[in-house]
């Protein structure tokens, strides 16, 4: 398998088997504070739910992943369709072609060029929101993770910590970045307990009602090779 592609599943397969919860963290700061950031926490998930609540969106995206033991970085970019509920499209168009589908049930990591399609189960990678798959149901971010404000550098926008509830060896933390304007995500950074960094921005956010199913389902062509992923 190509560098590329492992990066590509480090940064949603780190996270895959982790068991999150809800829950605010500021436990450093007074009891003032605490409040008001969990009141802030509370605001920012609000309007995540109103933004994102029943809608299908669409962007283009750009990656960053690095593995810090092998000391590469390596980028990718192109565009990614999202559906509620557990619904995901990624459309990797550079510098590899690569798709990455799934309709909720089955998970499909198809490379055209290579003639090669793995196949998985969506419960297994991405269900409850693991594996990135909160992106497809924004409300798991509530239901399913720790949440705590973090520090942003720039005016325009909001940090999130989200981390799991249970001492996962892989996944640390998740930093979600959200407009202050629009309360769209407009990047996340996955970091593991290893300093591995996979860094997805967001630009030119479409929101839809009128994605069809078909698009999150892939049919595999005659003469692909296709390989089980283990769960």
């Amino acid at each position: 398998m190509k560098c590329k592609t492992n990066l590509f599943l480090c940064f949603f397969l780190i996270i895959c088997h982790t068991q999150p919860a809800v829950c605010k963290d500021n436990s450093s700061d007074s009891p003032a504070v605490n409040s008001e950031n969990e009141k802030k926490v509370e605001e920012i998930l609000d309007c995540l739910e109103k933004r994102y609540g029943g809608k299908g969106f669409s962007a283009l995206f750009f990656q960053a992943s690095t593995l810090q033991a092998m000391k590469i970085t390596d980028t990718a970019n192109g565009r990614a369709f999202f559906k509620s509920p557990g619904m995901m499209r990624w459309e990797y168009l550079h510098p590899d072609r690569q798709q990455i589908i799934t309709d909720g049930v089955k998970l499909w990591i198809y490379r055209p060029d290579d003639k090669q399609v793995t196949v998985g189960e969506f419960p297994s990678f991405f269900g409850d929101g693991k594996g990135a798959g909160f992106l497809s149901d924004i409300g798991l971010i509530r239901k399913n993770f720790l949440v705590s404000l973090g520090d942003s550098i720039i005016d325009t926008e909001t940090m999130l910590k989200v981390r799991p509830k249970g001492k996962d060896i892989d996944l640390s933390v998740i930093h979600l970045f959200v407009s202050r304007d629009t309360c769209d995500v407009i990047r996340l950074v996955t970091y593991n307990s290893y300093g591995d960094e996979t860094r997805i921005e967001f630009t030119d956010i479409s929101f839809t009602n009128s994605q069809p199913d078909d698009l999150f389902h892939f049919d595999i062509p005659p003469g692909t090779d296709v390989i089980e992923l283990d769960r």
